[in-house]
């Protein structure tokens, strides 16, 4: 069966189309937020579904296959306002990392630890639930949703969300995988219509806008959707993926209690009437750190990583909480430095330590948990050996690099798989893979744990506003 499967996330919008374990097609374009003072960053809506329409579109005409489903992971906790008799947005898309709902969580401070009980996660603007009552207090009109079930409405005229997508909001009860009515109060969203839930592994609708009638189904977050992919199907394995943030993800089993080390729990799946559940954090900047250093002139793009960045940092460390800091920190309002800098500081030494930041960071969320065996990755900063050896180095296990640019899209196809097909497995419908490299750790354990500790205390430092001792 072929499968067309959109990934939207937040730099681009990629159409793949697969059949068996073989891809027919990639298409792919473009779409950039908007970053401006004071944590905002928004995207357009429309520029996201035409990206949707453009990208399925040229993935369908080059595969000259014939689709039988539609697979959707989108980016999880980017809200929007909008019109629900005729789907036009009524606010721009307020993206994952947009920070303007930080007083929305200020109010409900108090509340903190009974949302966290509740819900798995940690009161931060990073997740949807506090957007959309920022969102509703300026706009009293229209629905206020993440932007999924935009996208579905505009592909079927549905109105539905996945649980994992749900459980990215801090209003459903994660044991329950419902909407919580006591948490929705204290959101002011008590009044609000909200999608149905509904699985991964169902058909939700139709679309024409492809050609055809073509089922609409297997509708993931993308990370989650990347898990899948990895076969990261049994409890204690891991993944990270380095996309626009840099993005871990554990899988927990059937367990929905909140995390004792700090990271977020989630739905993974609610697939064959099975929920399960996993753990994840954040660093919230990891390509656009890069895209920084970019516009600052110190690279011209991504892809001179390797060849700019100095064999050692010269004692420089680097928080790159550019966006703030999600786990185990959760502090939004932190900003990212740079330490250690002298007159001989050159831009190889600035990339480096980019870099060992922000493998710094996966390093210690890691740890917050079991540690994996072995640590798989996806994205499209695994293309830099400097940061896949420093991932190696810091976490002190082997990085196995996904065998294919299109973990998320792969994700997404499997759950269309079982969508259309109830006889299949979970084991049948995922795409075969192999590591395309793998690093092994070059530090000993000493060396990564003195590294890590002198990070520490860089962060702390800035957290606190004391000197680096």
């Amino acid at each position: 069966m072929a499968i067309l499967a959109i990934d939207q996330g937040t730099s681009s919008t990629k159409a793949i189309v697969v059949e068996g374990d073989e891809v027919l097609a990639v298409a792919e374009r473009r779409v950039r937020p908007e970053y401006r003072a004071g944590g905002v960053v928004e995207q357009d809506p429309e520029a996201l579904w035409q990206s949707v329409l453009t990208s399925g579109r040229a993935a369908v005409a080059e595969a000259g296959a014939t689709i039988e489903a539609v697979s959707l992971a989108n980016q999880g906790e980017t809200v929007l306002a909008w019109n629900r008799s005729t789907g036009e947005p009524l606010t721009p898309a307020l993206v994952w990392q947009d920070r303007q709902a930080e007083s929305v969580c200020t109010e409900l401070a108090d509340h903190a630890d009974l949302i966290h009980e509740r819900t798995g996660l940690l009161l931060d603007p990073y997740f949807s639930a506090p957007k959309m009552t920022w969102l509703r207090r300026r706009v009293p009109d229209g629905v206020v949703t993440t932007s999924d079930t935009w996208l579905v409405h505009r592909l079927t005229g549905e109105f539905v969300t996945d649980t994992s997508t749900a459980s990215r909001s801090l209003i459903l009860d994660l044991a329950r995988v419902d909407w919580d009515p006591e948490l929705l109060d204290l959101f002011g969203l008590g009044d609000e219509e909200l999608p149905a839930l509904v699985p991964s592994d169902a058909i939700v609708g139709t679309t024409g806008v492809f050609g055809g009638d073509i089922p609409v189904g297997g509708l993931i977050v993308d990370q989650q959707a990347a898990l899948l992919a990895e076969g990261c199907v049994e409890p204690g394995t891991a993944k990270c993926t380095y996309g626009t943030g840099a993005f871990l993800l554990a899988n927990r089993g059937t367990d929905p209690s909140p995390h004792p080390g700090g990271l977020a729990t989630s739905v993974a799946w609610t697939m064959r009437g099975d929920t399960v559940y996993c753990a994840d954090g954040q660093v919230y900047t990891a390509a656009s750190a890069v895209r920084w250093m970019s516009d600052l002139g110190l690279i011209d793009s991504a892809a001179e990583l390797d060849t700019i960045a100095a064999e050692d940092s010269g004692g420089v460390l680097c928080s790159p909480a550019f966006a703030g800091l999600a786990a185990p920190w959760w502090r939004s309002d932190a900003g990212a430095s740079l330490h250690g800098m002298s007159l001989s500081t050159g831009r190889g030494e600035i990339v480096r330590a980019v870099l060992e930041g922000i493998a710094a960071h996966v390093a210690e969320m890691i740890d917050l948990g079991e540690a994996p065996e072995r640590l798989r990755v996806d994205g499209g900063l695994t293309r830099s050996a400097t940061l896949m050896q420093a991932q190696a180095d810091l976490s002190q296990v082997p990085v196995d690099v996904f065998g294919s640019e299109h973990a998320t899209a792969l994700g997404a196809v499997a759950t269309a798989r079982l969508a259309l097909d109830d006889s299949l497995s979970l084991d049948d419908a995922l795409v075969g893979w192999s590591p395309a490299r793998t690093y092994e750790p070059h530090w000993t354990a000493a060396r990564a744990e003195g590294f890590r500790a002198r990070w520490r205390a860089v962060v702390e430092a800035d957290l606190t506003g004391k000197d680096v001792s």
